[in-house]
Order: C-alpha cells, then sequence, then structure tokens
C-alpha cells in the first residue's frame, strides 16, 4: 500500500504532494514501482495533528481518487479518513477501501462502508492524533490492542461488513512508545489470529528515529527491518513511502524464507 498524502503537513512528505497534480504524478512513481494499493489522505494524523472540517479534506483527496480512478480503473483505491462524508464521496469517486484511524470511531461509518460493498482498515488509537502521545503507557499494549481490535471487527461484522473486507492494523506510533511498539510489531501472529487481514503502518515512524539516532529521511533501513514479522503472515498489507525498496526487500526476504 503507497502513501499519497494530499496534505502540508504530514510528518514525513508534508507539502511535497499537496497539489493534486504533484500527489498524482507522485501516485504513478507509486504504481510503477509496484504498489497495489493507493492510500489517498487529506488530513495529517501525525501527533498534535488538528482535525480538517470534512469539505475541506475532501477538497484534497477527491480530484485525486477520480483521476485515478478514471486511469485506472481496477486499482485498489483507499482513502485515509475517519469522516463518513468524506468516506462516502471518496467511495462514489472510485475508492474502495475506507483506512480509519479511529476503528469506525464514528458510529455511522461501519454502515456506509457495507453498503458500498467496500473494505474497511480498523486502527488502533487511544485518543486523538491531538493527544494520543499524552498517555503511552498500558498495563499490557498487545492485549489491549488485540481486544479493542476484536471489538471493533466484530461490530464491523454485525454491520455487514465481510470478515475478508475487514483489515486490522495495530496502530504503531498512535498512542504508543518505543517499547510498546516493538511488542506489538514482535507478535503481529497475535492480531492476524483474529482472523482478518493485517496492515502495519511503520514506514519512517519516529521510534525508529528513537531507536538509531536518525531523522525522518534516514529511516528506510528500519522501516524495512519492521515488516519483517508481517511479511510471515498469511494475509498481510505493508503502508509505506518506499514502495520499490520494501517490495525488493519483500520480494528477497520471502525467497530466502521459501529456500530455508
Amino acid at each position: 500500500m503507497g502513501i499519497v498524502n494530499v496534505t502540508p503537513d504530514s510528518f514525513s512528505d508534508g507539502g511535497r504532494f499537496s497539489d493534486p497534480v504533484r500527489a498524482l504524478a507522485h501516485a504513478e512513481v507509486l504504481l510503477a514501482e509496484g504498489a497495489d494499493i493507493l492510500d489517498v489522505g487529506g488530513e495529517s494524523t501525525r501527533p498534535g495533528a488538528q482535525p480538517l472540517a470534512p469539505d475541506h479534506e475532501a477538497s484534497r483527496v477527491l480530484p485525486v481518487i477520480a483521476a485515478l480512478h478514471e486511469r485506472h480503473p481496477e486499482l485498489l483505491l483507499s482513502v485515509d479518513t475517519s469522516k463518513p462524508e468524506v468516506a462516502a464521496a471518496a467511495l462514489r469517486a472510485g475508492a474502495k477501501i475506507v483506512n480509519d484511524v479511529t476503528a469506525a470511531g464514528d458510529p455511522a461509518m461501519l454502515p456506509l462502508v457495507a453498503a458500498g460493498g467496500a473494505a474497511i482498515v480498523l486502527m488502533h488509537m487511544r485518543g486523538t492524533p491531538g493527544t494520543m502521545q499524552d498517555d503511552t503507557s498500558y498495563a499490557d499494549v498487545l492485549a489491549e490492542v488485540v481486544a479493542r481490535l476484536g471489538e471493533r471487527a466484530a461490530a464491523a461484522r454485525s454491520a455487514g461488513i465481510p470478515a475478508e473486507r475487514i483489515w486490522l492494523d495495530p496502530g504503531i506510533g498512535f498512542g504508543k512508545d518505543v517499547e510498546g511498539n516493538l511488542r506489538l510489531l514482535a507478535h503481529l501472529d497475535d492480531l492476524a489470529a483474529l482472523g482478518h487481514p493485517v496492515v502495519v503502518g511503520a514506514s519512517r515512524k519516529s521510534f525508529i528515529g528513537r531507536l538509531c539516532g536518525v531523522d525522518v529521511d534516514s529511516r528506510l533501513p528500519g522501516s524495512l527491518a519492521s515488516l519483517v514479522a508481517l511479511a510471515r503472515l498469511p494475509r498481510a498489507v505493508a503502508r509505506v513511502h518506499d514502495v520499490a525498496a520494501t517490495s525488493q526487500f519483500l520480494t528477497v526476504l520471502r525467497a530466502v524464507e521459501e529456500a530455508a
């Protein structure tokens, strides 16, 4: 899943693709590099970020989604939003996945996705982007994340979304400290045991910088290392900025493990 941030303030590439023309050009590069899915977002969810009005967010993502759908009708397009109004418009424009960092916190989201025949990514986050790093302590981060996403997956199934269209994301970097992020990455099989595909977005995250003492532009090796456990799952999606490098890394890792 290649990341297309149509935002001026995302943590890793804020402003580089905020113009729809540049966003579309970037999306084409990601496709050429091997992306299977493109995730288009118009609102930053970096720590401390403040929410946008739905119409403002929609004005950023809809032109990009519509243009990509026209160019690539079979492409799996995802809209990164927690707002039902934005999700509904994106589905009409050609998106097939809603990537919701609030795990469908708005009660209107699940019926909307079900009616649209779409898939949903349910991500774990405690609090909001503006508050999520205020308290990163857990009695047992793994147990809490698995339990919460299990509850949200059950709600999605009850709303009529088939199990294979419910994808679970542990929310790396969203209200977790370094140790919490590492524990979740080390035990993704516990999350996969709920019976749904697993999504991980660890690309360029700050825990890599804290572990390795590097800035955001120097985190590719750590981003790749974070995907080792994910690659061993039967149904997995890696949400990344660096598609070509990730594709090559996963291809070689898979070949080595098959040879073993």
